[in-house]
C-alpha cells in the first residue's frame, strides 16, 4: 500500500514540474508576441517625413501643417515642418538639400520655380526618397506625385466670376504674389484666358507683390492712381487680396471697385462679410497636407499611387456664408 501511494505521489510531481514548465513557456510566448506586436508598432511610427513650405510663418502653410499633422497621428509616422520664414528660393533648396542629407523617408515640398526645383528633386528621387510637390507642381521632375490646387482652373475660375458678378464690365488690375513662382503664374494665365472672349473685360495692368501686404496695397495703390478707370481687381494669393482691400479701403473705394481674392483664411471672410471683398477662390491646404502625408506613407510601404491628386477650388460669395465660418477641414485656403 505504502508503495502505490509512494508511486502516486512521484506522479503527481512529475505532472506539476511539466505542468509549471508548460505554463512558464506558455507565458514567455505571450510576451514574446506582445514584444513582437511593439516591434512592429515601432515600425510603423519609423517613417519620418518633413514638409518643406514657401513660408514657415504664412497662415496658408500652418493650415497645410495642420492637416499633415492629423495624417501623421492617424498614420502614425512623424512629421517634421521646418523652411524659410519668409519666400527665399535659394533657402527652400537648402532645405531641401539637407532633408536629402539626412536620409529623410519622404519630403513634402513645392516646386516654386521649376527649373530650380527639378534638379534637387530628381537628387532626391535618385537617391531613394519619394518626393510629393504640394500647391506648385514640378511637373518636369521625376517627382512622386503632386497634391494640390489645378492653378490654371483656379485663375480661370476667377475668371469668370469676374465676368458674372460685373455684367462683363470691368477694368481688371492685377497683383500677384511673384512672376516667378510657377502657380502664381498659371493663376494669371487662366485668369487671362477666362476673359479674353469677354470685350467689356480689359486688364490694364499686372504687378507682383512679393507675396506681402504692404507691396500688394502699394501696387493697388499706383495702378488706381495710373488708371482713373480701373474699377476691378484679381489677387492671386490671400495677402495679394489683404493689400488691395486695404487701398481701396483707404480711399474710399469700397462701393466702386470689385475684388476677387484667393483663400478663405479669416481676414478673408470678414472682408468678404463686409462687402469689401466680392468673391474669393476657395482652395483646401488643410487636405493638401493630409493626403500629402498618407501618399508618402502608401510609397513607403510599397504601394503604387497615382502622379495627380488635385484637391478641388471653388467660388465663395457674402451670400455662399453662413454665421458659421468654414473649418479648415471643408473649405479653406495664402499661397
Amino acid at each position: 500500500m505504502r508503495y502505490e501511494q509512494l508511486i502516486y505521489i512521484i506522479l503527481a510531481g512529475v505532472m506539476l514540474i511539466f505542468g509549471g514548465i508548460s505554463v512558464f513557456y506558455y507565458m514567455k510566448a505571450l510576451q514574446n508576441n506582445v514584444r513582437i506586436d511593439q516591434v512592429h508598432s515601432q515600425e510603423k511610427e519609423d517613417f519620418h517625413f518633413v514638409l518643406i513650405p514657401q513660408e514657415t510663418d504664412n497662415d496658408y502653410w500652418r493650415l497645410v501643417e495642420k492637416g499633415a499633422r492629423e495624417a501623421e497621428e492617424e498614420l502614425g509616422v512623424a512629421v517634421e515642418y521646418n523652411g524659410p520664414k519668409k519666400t527665399s528660393v535659394s533657402e527652400h533648396i537648402e532645405w531641401i538639400e539637407k532633408a536629402v542629407a539626412a536620409k529623410v523617408d519622404g519630403i513634402i515640398t513645392q516646386g516654386l520655380d521649376e527649373e530650380t526645383f527639378a534638379p534637387v528633386i530628381n537628387q532626391a528621387i535618385d537617391k531613394g526618397i519619394p518626393v510629393i510637390t504640394i500647391d506648385t507642381d514640378a511637373a518636369s521632375s521625376k517627382r512622386s506625385a503632386y497634391v494640390g490646387t489645378d492653378n490654371y482652373q483656379a485663375g480661370f475660375l476667377a475668371g469668370q466670376a469676374l465676368i458674372q458678378d460685373t455684367g462683363g464690365q470691368a477694368n481688371v488690375g492685377i497683383i500677384t504674389g511673384s512672376f516667378e513662382a510657377r502657380n502664381m503664374q498659371l493663376r494669371v494665365q487662366g485668369f487671362r484666358d477666362a476673359v479674353k472672349n469677354a470685350p467689356g473685360v480689359k486688364i490694364l495692368d499686372v504687378r507682383a507683390s512679393n507675396i506681402t501686404r504692404i507691396q500688394a496695397a502699394e501696387k493697388a495703390d499706383e495702378m488706381l492712381s495710373k488708371y482713373s478707370e480701373m474699377d476691378a481687381f484679381f489677387g492671386t494669393s490671400a495677402l495679394d487680396s489683404y493689400g488691395i482691400a486695404s487701398t481701396v479701403q483707404q480711399r474710399g473705394r469700397t462701393n466702386g471697385v470689385y475684388i476677387i481674392a484667393f483663400d478663405t483664411l479669416p481676414e478673408t471672410i470678414e472682408l468678404i462679410r463686409d462687402g469689401i471683398i466680392d468673391a474669393t477662390v476657395v482652395q483646401k491646404p488643410y487636405k493638401m497636407g493630409y493626403e500629402s502625408v498618407r501618399l508618402l506613407t502608401q510609397i513607403g510601404r510599397g504601394k503604387t499611387v497615382e502622379p495627380i491628386h488635385h484637391t478641388g477650388t471653388d467660388i465663395l460669395r457674402r451670400e455662399d456664408l453662413t454665421r458659421k465660418e468654414p473649418s479648415p477641414e471643408e473649405s479653406e485656403g495664402p499661397s
